[in-house]
């Protein structure tokens, strides 16, 4: 029996281990032993717990707890607690995704000790390096035994790196997977407005900078204004923080507050919605699976195949920008995507890993 760790720690990553743990849960009952190890990088229960619930995941076997806190502290903590179950029990490869803290700690605890590294979503490049995110990709990928990469251009990244070609798999895209799979049951609907778009805002880039904020706030109400609507906004915990810190009231008249949605609230309002704004690298690919045009609030994107595709628009947080894209986007219907697998990525995954 072939014994797995996957790691995980925020919600995108919840999501995306999903699929593969219903793959290893059905198909390969009888190949695969996985356990999963919650660095407690997302700890809030609208953030983490209800994940393992709503999306039929095992409850962690191990979690960490390590919570909130600089960057260097957080990613120590994890690194010292992922290696002590490394060397308690043997596991034969860790399974990591994307691009978050946890995916670092558990790429290096895991490649230190000679185990390898299985890393979910490879070869992702925004190429901004003042971004964590970016930082933990680069380092991830090249500590990982096997690359899967989503899509065309995440292999041609790694291939411009210097990967052999027997590391890296295309593998397609697991979110796509789970959109499709959990598009075909009933979606769970929050209590929503009758008309509305949804913005989420949680990049630090964006929230610890109250010009930035600010600004993107201002386009938020202008929209709002001009097309008669509401804002949906699940509000993160550190942008609920950053508000505060910075004095920034928002009016309930436009701004329609609500706690992080779970996975399947948020594709109920993605269903419903006319247009995403976000800085968020995971709901803009919801939002084109979903068949949402997006606005993306931030410089650059790792997934280019959406701006590529006509279905998203680069604003940054400029007023204007943001203005133009959201008037260009409104009413757009994107077409069913193209480039990132064909629903079966987990599958391919767990394949690869037990060839």
């Amino acid at each position: 029996m072939y014994k797995i760790l996957t790691i995980v720690g925020a919600r995108p990553q919840f999501i995306k281990a999903a699929a593969i743990s219903h793959v290893i849960r059905g198909k390969y009952a009888d190949s695969i032993c996985e356990d999963i190890l919650h660095t407690g990088q997302h700890y809030d229960d609208t953030m983490s717990g209800r994940f393992f619930c709503e999306l039929d995941i095992p409850l962690p076997k191990y979690n960490l707890g390590v919570g909130s806190s600089s960057h260097g502290a957080q990613t120590a903590a994890m690194l010292k607690g992922i290696e002590e179950v490394l060397l308690s029990t043997h596991y034969d490869g860790v399974l990591v995704y994307g691009d978050t803290n946890s995916t670092l700690a558990g790429a290096l605890a895991a490649a230190k000790l000679h185990v390898p590294v299985y890393h979910v979503e490879a070869g992702l490049r925004s190429f901004n390096r003042d971004m964590p995110e970016e930082i933990n990709r680069v380092v991830t990928d090249h500590v990982s035994s096997l690359l899967f990469a989503p899509t065309q251009t995440a292999m041609q990244n790694l291939r411009n790196e210097g990967f052999k070609e027997d590391n890296v798999v295309l593998s397609g895209d697991v979110m796509l997977d789970n959109a499709l799979h959990y598009s075909s049951l009933p979606t769970t609907h929050y209590p929503l407005p009758t008309d509305f778009i949804l913005a989420t805002i949680h990049r630090d880039f964006n929230t610890d900078h109250p010009e930035r904020i600010k600004n993107i706030l201002s386009a938020l109400n202008r929209i709002a204004e001009q097309y008669n609507t509401k804002i949906l906004f699940p509000i993160h915990p550190r942008t609920r923080k950053q508000l505060e810190t910075f004095n920034i009231h928002l009016s309930p008249l436009t701004f329609h507050l609500v706690e992080p949605l779970s996975y399947l609230e948020t594709l109920g309002a993605l269903q419903q919605a006319h247009l995403v704004l976000t800085d968020s690298g995971g709901l803009q690919k919801e939002a084109y699976f979903c068949g949402k045009p997006c606005v993306i609030l931030r410089p650059e994107t790792e997934w280019v195949e959406i701006v590529d595709a006509g279905a998203a628009q680069l604003a940054d947080a400029d007023p204007s920008r943001i203005l133009d894209a959201a008037n260009h986007l409104w009413g757009f219907k994107p077409s069913p995507p193209t480039d990132f697998g064909d629903g079966h990525s987990a599958e391919k995954i767990i394949e690869k890993i037990l060839l």
